[in-house]
């Protein structure tokens, strides 16, 4: 017997930590062990382990530890020795877009702490054959944890290059067995505002819980990840803990954080930011340079850490430098258009 939810909405507080024993483990779990193992990756080379020293250490939760130390580094980005340099730690942890806790940069790290993420569940549910609520050991325990160190470009024009902990997202699909309807794939972002004050805001924008979504194709390819961790350790509240998807060639809006729900839908689902702006903020939301912001050019980009004597602004590449992993996804597009 499986958990039904019948709208993506109806997640409650109370239904993302459940007290009884978490449904279709088994089956879940079973299903396809290992598929990440054997991701393809064209070209890009494994990389020496970065040193964590400056970064503080974690409190994984005992299923997590393990996985995250088994990890291997491995560099997908276009790596220039200068260029692509790590964010310091503490600029990737305190510099960030998580209005669910405040609209300002440094909200969500002074707010974030309040955050309880384990225990921790997700449904999955629409168009598959194997969903439900599963916990979150259960969805990430049967794929290999990697490293990647991925470039982030923020829609406002500016960046970070962050070592990432995570699973492949085509692993946690295919284990759900999507049916033959099953073309876009949504994410929603936890609800609770007793702990994520920027809910409770009479100034929200955003009409929650914050939505995002992919084409099946873009979720299926070996760029995209669900990560659990950065900088080798578990992710801070304030980067999307426990859950959170990093698509490194789009803007970094579409990486939603603190999943609690995957659904395969028919029908392209609207954006939280598409909802409130579409004139500014497209579906696909792909990096590109040469289609500007209405209210800013995106040819270029600061990448941080900066100052007012080191501006460092860089050009931003198309497709955030992984145009040749995954321009064919977009191919006879019109990308100024569909944007």
């Amino acid at each position: 017997m499986l958990i039904k939810i019948t709208k993506p909405s109806d997640l409650g507080e109370r239904d993302v930590t459940p007290e009884s024993v978490y449904l279709s483990r088994r089956r879940f779990m079973g299903g396809l062990a290992g598929i990440g193992a054997g991701l393809a990756l064209g070209g890009r080379a494994q990389a020496a382990a970065p040193d964590y020293a400056d970064v503080p250490a974690g409190d994984p939760p005992d299923w997590l530890a393990p996985k995250l130390a088994e990890a291997e580094p491995r560099v997908v980005a276009p790596t220039d020795p200068e260029l692509d340099k790590l964010t310091p730690f503490d600029d990737a942890s305190n510099y960030n877009n998580f209005y669910e806790f405040g609209t300002g940069k440094s909200d969500p790290a002074r707010r974030a702490d309040r955050l309880e993420t384990q225990p921790w569940s997700v449904v999955i549910d629409g168009e598959v054959d194997n969903g439900g609520r599963f916990a979150l050991e259960d969805i990430v325990t049967p794929s290999r944890v990697e490293e990647r160190i991925y470039r982030l470009r923020c829609v406002e024009a500016w960046s970070m290059v962050i070592p990432w902990l995570g699973i492949s997202l085509k692993d946690v699909i295919e284990r759900a067995k999507p049916t033959s309807k099953a073309k876009y794939v949504r994410f929603e972002t936890l609800v609770r505002p007793e702990q994520m004050p920027g809910q409770d805001s009479s100034f929200a924008l955003i009409d929650w819980p914050y939505v995002e979504g992919l084409r099946l194709d873009e979720a299926m390819h070996p760029l995209a990840i669900l990560a659990v961790g950065m900088y080798g350790r578990e992710l801070p509240n304030q980067n999307g803990a426990p859950f959170r998807l990093v698509v490194p060639w789009k803007y970094g809006f579409k990486s939603i954080k603190s999943i609690v729900r995957i659904s395969l839908v028919e029908q392209p689902p609207v954006n939280s930011w598409q909802a409130i702006a579409p004139n500014e903020y497209g579906f696909y939301a792909n990096v590109n340079p040469n289609v500007d912001h209405p209210r800013w050019s995106q040819a270029t980009e600061r990448r941080l850490p900066n100052s007012l004597f080191s501006p460092n602004i860089i050009d931003t590449r198309m497709f955030n430098g992984y145009e040749d992993e995954v321009g064919s996804l977009y191919a006879g597009m019109d990308l100024g258009k569909q944007y």
